[in-house]
């Protein structure tokens, strides 16, 4: 009886539901809290609290957490176990402590809000966290287990903890042009017009137009 009624349960929660333009697999807390782009992915057991914006086609991994005033920009890919903090605990009070069990909640007032940007078309891998107050730049990647602490520049490779970079994607020219493109914005009948551009390889070129 206990393995069929598991059975049952695992069925709902693996329905996929679209609503609004999310496609929603499992189940997810405080969505409530989002405000979606349209053609976003939302898997199972994300958590999201504060107020949060999700850019057009920006697809999250299962068991998401992000928390605070966070906003995402379009086309994003979110791996696995990824958590965005842009809160914290107070550091210089007497206490860390702000849950209820203590006067009532009421240190929790005393708590650190920060914003979190993410821009457009960021590869964030599993496992990745983003603390404090966090832009991260267009065509950025955040390798998996990497724990993002200061700014991303655009097109740049970090890992690490605490997260450095590794090296950028391209060439400076390259990032230019590709930031002045700003693709992310462009209607589908125009990005098919572009799309030769998506199939090329830029490694050892100077120009996006080579």
């Amino acid at each position: 009886m206990r393995n069929f009624i598991k059975k049952i349960l695992l069925y709902f929660l693996n329905t996929v539901d679209k609503k609004d333009g999310v496609t929603l697999s499992g189940f997810s807390r405080g969505l409530q809290n989002v405000t979606f782009g349209g053609k976003n992915a939302v898997p199972d057991r994300c958590n999201f609290s504060g107020i949060i914006k999700i850019g057009y086609a920006t697809t999250l991994g299962y068991n998401n957490l992000l928390g605070g005033d966070i906003t995402i920009g379009k086309y994003c890919q979110l791996g696995a176990d990824v958590a965005l903090h842009a809160t914290n605990h107070p550091i210089s009070f007497m206490s860390t402590y702000i849950n209820s069990n203590l006067f009532n909640g009421e240190l929790k007032q005393l708590k650190e809000n920060n914003k979190i940007v993410i821009g457009n078309d960021v590869w964030i891998g599993h496992g990745v966290i983003i603390v404090g107050n966090v832009t991260v730049g267009n065509g950025a990647i955040l390798a998996a287990g990497a724990v993002v602490s200061k700014d991303v520049l655009p097109y740049s490779i970090v890992a690490g903890v605490p997260a450095r970079v590794i090296r950028k994607r391209f060439s400076d020219a390259i990032i230019t042009e590709i930031e002045a493109l700003n693709w992310w914005d462009k209607s589908e009948k125009e990005l098919a017009e572009i799309k030769p551009l998506f199939l090329k390889d830029f490694t050892n070129r100077c120009s996006i137009y080579e």
